[in-house]
C-alpha cells in the first residue's frame, strides 16, 4: 500500500514538473512572437534614457571625513577636583557631555540650529551673500518667485540678527533646512567600528556643495566646543577675578609692612612694632590664600583643555568637486533595460487576463 501511494506521488511530481515546464515554453513562444514590439520598447526606453542623461543637470559632490577626539572625564585631573570640592571650589568640566558622543554627533549635525546658521553664514569670509541667498539662486527659486510681490525680494542678508527676521523669511529659511536635509546632504559614518564621521553635501552648485560642507563642520564643532566647556570657563574666569584681586591686595600689604619698617626704627619701644608684626601676618595669610587660588585656576585651565575636543579633519573637499550625473551611457543602457522590462511585464498581464476572460 506505501509503495503504491509513492508511485503515485512520483507521477504527480512528474505530471507538475511536466506542466511546468510546457507554461514555460509557451510563454517563451508567446514573448518570442512579441520580439517587435519588446525591440522597439527597448529602443524607445534607450532613447529616453540617453535623453534623460544629456538633459540631467550636474550634480556637485562635496565630501569632509573628520574624527572628533573627545576628553574622558576622571584621570589624574579627578584627584584635584575631589580635593577642591572639600573646600567648597568646583572646578567644573569633569563631567563628559554626550552630544558628540556615539551616534548623537549624526543628528546633532542635521539638527535644524545647524543647518540654520549654516545657511545664514558667508558664502566666503566677508561675503555679503549667505549660503542661503546663494540656495535660492541655484535652485532658480527667485524665478519662480518673480509674480509673487512678497516673496520676489526676499533675500537673508549677512549678518542680520536672527530674532529681526520677519515670519515670511522664518517660514522660508525652515523650508530651505529641510530641503537641504532631506535632498542635499549625507551624513554618516563610513564604518560603524570607527570614529570617522563623513559629510558629504550634493547641489547643482560647486561652490555651495563646498562651502556649505565646510561652514557646517565648523559651526557644529565651534558651538560644541564652546558648551561643553562653557563652565570650565566660568570657573576660570571667577577665579582668575579672585586671583587678581588677592594679587593687588598682597601688593599693598607688602608696601604697607614696609612703610611701617621704614617709620618704626626705635627698638625700645616694642609697641611699634605690632603694625608691623599685623601686616606680615596678614601678609603670609594673603599669600597663602593667593597659593592656593593660583593652584586651583592653573588646575581648572588644565581641565578646561582637557575637556576641549579636538577636531582633525582627514579629507576636506578640493576643487574641482566630483561630477555626479546618470551620463549617456548608462542612461542608454538603463532606459532600454526598463523599456523592455516593462513591455514583458505588460504583455504577460495582458495574456493572463485574456485567457481568464476566455
Amino acid at each position: 500500500m506505501q509503495e503504491i501511494k509513492q508511485i503515485e506521488a512520483q507521477q504527480v511530481n512528474q505530471v507538475s514538473l511536466k506542466e511546468i515546464i510546457l507554461k514555460l515554453q509557451e510563454w517563451w513562444k508567446y514573448l518570442l512572437s512579441k520580439w517587435l514590439v519588446i525591440v522597439i520598447a527597448g529602443i524607445a526606453g534607450a532613447g529616453l534614457g540617453v535623453t534623460y542623461g544629456f538633459l540631467e543637470h550636474k550634480e556637485y559632490v562635496a565630501e569632509l571625513t573628520f574624527l572628533l577626539e573627545d576628553s574622558k572625564s576622571g584621570g589624574p585631573l579627578a584627584a584635584y577636583a575631589g580635593l577642591a570640592s572639600q573646600f567648597g571650589i568646583d572646578l567644573g568640566g569633569m563631567s563628559s557631555s554626550g552630544v558628540f558622543e556615539g551616534d548623537n554627533v549624526l543628528e546633532f549635525l542635521k539638527s535644524r540650529l545647524m543647518i540654520e546658521k549654516t545657511l545664514l553664514s558667508p558664502v566666503k569670509s566677508g561675503g555679503q551673500k549667505t549660503l542661503a541667498d546663494l540656495y535660492i539662486e541655484t535652485y532658480e527659486f527667485d524665478k519662480k518667485w518673480e509674480n509673487k510681490p512678497k516673496l520676489n525680494k526676499l533675500h537673508f542678508p549677512v549678518g542680520l540678527a536672527r530674532a529681526k527676521f520677519t515670519l515670511l523669511q522664518d517660514s522660508i529659511l525652515n523650508v530651505l533646512q529641510e530641503r537641504v536635509v532631506k535632498k542635499n546632504l549625507l551624513i554618516e559614518k563610513p564604518d560603524k567600528k570607527l570614529s570617522f564621521i563623513s559629510v558629504e553635501c550634493t547641489s547643482l552648485n560647486e561652490d555651495f556643495s563646498k562651502s556649505f560642507t565646510e561652514r557646517l563642520v565648523k559651526e557644529a564643532t565651534d558651538f560644541y566646543v564652546s558648551t561643553k566647556i562653557k563652565r570650565s570657563q566660568v570657573n576660570v574666569d571667577k577665579l582668575q577675578v579672585t586671583a587678581d584681586s588677592l594679587e593687588i591686595l598682597l601688593n599693598r600689604k607688602t608696601y604697607s609692612v614696609a612703610a611701617a619698617k621704614d617709620v618704626n626704627q626705635n627698638p625700645a619701644r616694642q609697641v611699634a612694632t605690632v603694625e608691623s608684626e599685623v601686616g606680615a601676618r596678614d601678609k603670609m595669610v594673603l599669600q597663602t590664600i593667593y597659593g592656593e587660588v593660583i593652584k586651583n585656576l592653573e588646575i581648572s585651565k588644565m581641565t578646561m583643555a582637557q575637556e576641549t575636543p579636538v577636531v582633525q579633519i582627514v579629507d576636506s573637499p578640493i576643487l574641482p568637486l566630483e561630477v555626479k550625473r546618470l551620463g549617456k551611457l548608462k542612461g542608454l543602457i538603463i532606459g532600454g533595460f526598463l523599456g523592455g522590462f516593462f513591455t514583458v511585464l505588460w504583455l504577460a498581464m495582458k495574456r493572463i487576463y485574456e485567457q481568464i476572460m476566455l
